[in-house]
C-alpha cells in the first residue's frame, strides 16, 4: 500500500529516485545523466499537467466522462490555441508520456519517436510568446547518443527502462494536488547529483536550507516583492525558494535570472515548469551576465539572491568599455581579472530597487583583500550599501569545504553601520557535510532583525569605524570568538605533575629493585 503521509511520500520518492540513479546510469556520468532523468521527469510533468488542465476544463463545462489521454489526435486540435497561450505548449494525445511509455517497449524505433515528440512540443510554442521559454529544452536529452548505449537497440532499451522508472515514480494524481512532489523530486535529483559529482556539480546547486535563509533575508518585513532575480542562477533552486516563503502568487512580477552555461540554463527553465511557474512569469536569459547582461531595460528588483562562482576569470581591465559601464564605473575601478566576485556584486547592486534587498554569497576573500577590492568595498562602505555580512559554517556547499559568507545590500538603510553576525557555529553535522537546520536559520534571521548586538555572536559597527580599519568588513574582525578552552589552575597543574613525575620516580625504583631479584635469583640456579 503506497504511503498516505506527505513525509512518507516523499521518502518513498526519495528511495525510488536513488534505485534509479543506481540501477539506469550504467556507463554515464552521473552528472550527464541527470540530464536524461530530469529531461524524462520534465516530460512526465508536462504530459500530466496540460492533460489535467484540458480534462478539468471539459468536466467543467459538463462532460465528466472526457479523458484527453485517451482522445484521437484528429479530434485534439480544438484546444491548441488556447492550451498555448495559458500553458505556453501543446502535446498531442498519442505523444503523451503514459501514451509512449506504454508502446515503448514494442517500439523499435523509440528513439525516433522521443525526438520527434520532443520536436513537436518545442515547436508546439513556435510564433508565441512562450517560444524562448520551450527552445532548446529537451537539447540534452539526446535520445541518439552513444552514451546510452553503442547500437540503437540498446539505447531503446536503457529509454525504456528510463520511461518506466520515471512513469513509476510515486507522484500520486496530478490533480490531487501532488504537485509539490515533483518539484520535489527535481531538488532531490539536483542535491543528490551535485553530492556525487564534487565540483562539477555543486558550483550549479546551492543546498536548499543555504537558498531559504538568503530568501527570508531579503524579505523580512515583506509580504510580496515586484520580482526576484539572480545573475548567476545556476538550476534556480534559489530563485525557486521565493514560492515557499512568500508564495509564487506575491512574487508579483515573477522570477528573473541569467546563467552561462547551456545545460544549467535549460536545468533552470525547466525546474520553473517543475514547480508550476507558468512561462509568463519567469524570464531567464542564456548568457554572460557582466559582459552580456539581460534585462537592462527591466524595472529594478526589490530581492536578489545569488550564490556567484567564486573568483572566477573576467574580462575586467582588458576590456576598455567596462570601466564606463553604469554598474561598475561609480566605484571607480574594476574586479581584478582573476577575482569577478566583486563584479557581480556591483552588478546586482546596480540592478536593486530603492526599496530592495540583496543577499549575495561570497568568498571570504572580498571582505579583506587589498587592491582594487579594497577600492571597491571602500564605495560600498562610504555610500552606506553594506547592511549586514554573516559568516555562515564551514563545509555547507558541495564541491568546497570552504566557509563562504552572506552580505547584505540595501540602497536605504536608516543608519549609518554594518550588522556583523558569526553563524560560523550555527550548523550540524549530517553525513558528510554540515547542514543550517530551521533553528539555526532563526537564530541568524533573529539577530539580523533585530540588529541588537550579543556578545560573540552580532555586532553593530558604525561605518567610521570600518573605514578606520582599511575596510576590511571580516566577521572576525568585529565578532570576537568564544573562548571555549577551559580554564586551568596552573599552581595546581604544576602540584599535579609534581606528585606524577614522584610516582613515577617510585615506581621506577620499585621495578629496579624486582629486576635485581630476578636477575640475582636466576644466577642462583645457574
Amino acid at each position: 500500500m503506497a504511503p498516505t503521509t506527505k513525509e512518507g511520500q516523499r521518502a518513498e520518492l526519495h528511495k525510488t529516485i536513488w534505485r534509479i540513479a543506481n540501477d539506469l546510469r550504467g556507463s554515464v556520468d552521473g552528472w550527464d545523466f541527470k540530464s536524461y532523468v530530469l529531461g524524462m521527469l520534465f516530460y512526465r510533468f508536462i504530459s500530466e499537467n496540460l492533460t489535467a488542465y484540458i480534462n478539468r476544463g471539459e468536466h467543467e463545462a459538463g462532460d465528466e466522462s472526457f479523458d484527453y489521454r485517451v482522445l484521437p489526435d484528429s479530434q485534439a486540435e480544438f484546444a491548441r490555441d488556447e492550451v498555448v497561450a495559458e500553458k505556453g505548449f501543446y502535446i498531442l494525445p498519442s505523444e503523451l508520456f503514459a501514451n509512449v511509455r506504454e508502446r515503448a517497449a514494442r517500439d523499435e524505433n523509440l528513439n525516433e519517436t522521443l525526438a520527434r515528440v520532443f520536436k513537436n512540443i518545442e515547436g508546439s510554442a513556435l510564433g508565441t510568446d512562450s517560444e524562448d521559454d520551450l527552445k532548446g529544452l529537451f537539447d540534452d536529452l539526446d535520445v541518439n547518443s552513444n552514451k546510452l548505449g553503442g547500437t540503437v537497440a540498446k539505447r531503446n532499451q536503457k529509454l525504456v527502462k528510463l520511461l518506466d522508472a520515471i512513469g513509476d515514480l510515486p507522484l500520486g494524481r496530478f490533480e490531487d494536488n501532488s504537485i509539490d512532489l515533483f518539484g520535489d523530486a527535481y531538488e532531490y535529483l539536483m542535491q543528490m547529483y551535485a553530492a556525487n559529482a564534487g565540483k562539477s556539480g555543486g558550483e550549479y546547486y546551492t543546498p536548499q536550507e543555504v537558498s531559504e535563509l538568503l530568501a527570508r533575508i531579503t524579505v523580512v518585513g515583506k509580504k510580496q516583492v515586484n520580482k526576484v532575480y539572480d545573475p548567476a542562477v545556476g538550476s534556480g533552486s534559489l530563485l525557486l525558494k521565493f514560492d515557499k516563503v512568500l508564495g509564487k502568487n506575491n512574487v508579483r512580477q515573477g522570477f528573473y535570472g541569467q546563467e552561462i552555461n547551456l545545460t544549467t540554463y535549460n536545468l533552470a527553465r525547466i525546474n520553473m515548469f517543475l514547480h508550476d511557474v507558468n512561462y509568463s512569469n519567469f524570464n531567464l536569459a542564456h548568457g554572460d551576465t557582466l559582459i552580456d547582461p539581460a534585462h537592462w531595460d527591466d524595472e529594478p528588483f526589490e530581492a536578489i539572491v545569488s550564490n556567484p562562482p567564486y573568483s572566477i576569470k573576467w574580462e575586467g581591465d582588458a576590456n576598455p568599455l567596462l570601466i564606463n559601464d553604469e554598474r561598475f564605473a561609480p566605484a571607480g575601478v574594476l574586479a581584478p581579472k582573476s577575482k569577478a566576485d566583486l563584479a557581480f556584486t556591483m552588478h546586482m547592486l546596480s540592478w536593486l530597487a530603492v526599496d530592495g534587498t540583496a543577499a549575495i554569497v561570497e568568498f571570504p576573500g572580498v571582505l579583506y583583500r587589498g587592491g582594487a577590492e579594497k577600492k571597491i568595498r571602500k564605495y560600498l562602505i562610504d555610500n552606506n550599501y553594506v547592511d549586514a555580512v554573516i559568516q555562515l559554517p564551514a563545509d555547507l556547499f558541495f564541491g568546497t569545504t570552504i566557509a563562504t559568507c552572506i552580505l547584505v545590500l540595501k540602497k536605504s538603510k536608516k543608519t549609518n553601520d554594518v550588522l556583523f553576525i558569526d553563524a560560523s557555529a550555527e550548523f550540524k553535522r549530517v553525513g558528510n557535510k554540515n547542514k543550517l537546520f530551521e533553528a539555526h536559520q532563526a537564530r541568524i534571521l533573529k539577530a539580523f532583525t533585530t540588529r541588537e548586538p550579543e556578545k560573540h555572536f552580532a555586532a553593530l559597527v558604525s561605518n567610521e569605524d570600518i573605514s578606520a580599519n582599511d575596510y576590511n568588513i571580516a566577521v572576525s574582525s568585529y565578532v570576537e570568538s568564544e573562548d571555549t578552552r577551559e580554564d586551568v589552575d596552573i599552581v595546581e597543574l604544576n602540584a599535579e605533575i609534581a606528585r606524577i613525575v614522584a610516582r613515577q620516580a617510585e615506581l621506577r625504583t620499585s621495578i629496579d629493585a624486582i629486576v635485581s631479584e630476578l636477575e640475582a635469583g636466576g644466577n642462583a640456579l645457574v
